[in-house]
């Protein structure tokens, strides 16, 4: 089973994650990406989902137009998890 990190190991991933925030009344991180336009936004889901697969961990997100606002939350563990923590270092790399 997927374990929950701890208040203190979240806070230290969020201050490694830039524009990555705590998510009010809800133990997740997010975080809103905006690109040039619709096609970089999809082309930018289209990648994270690929990856989301092989990781068997899939974000919850909305898109509209150039804007993909992302949650992230292991609901096996109720919380953040390093599965997190991994799929949100890999946006940060591809989204630059």
């Amino acid at each position: 089973m997927v374990q929950k990190l701890t208040p203190a190991a979240r806070a230290q991933a969020l201050a490694t994650l830039p524009g990555w925030t705590a998510v009010d009344g809800r133990d997740a991180i997010a975080k809103t990406y905006t690109f040039a336009d619709f096609n970089a936004a999809f082309g930018f889901m289209a990648r994270v989902a690929l990856a989301a697969e092989r990781m068997d961990h899939h974000p919850e997100w909305f898109n509209v137009y150039n804007r993909v606002a992302v949650t992230l939350a292991t609901h096996d563990a109720d919380g953040v998890s390093e599965r997190d923590v991994r799929l949100a270092r890999f946006m940060e790399e591809i989204a630059g």
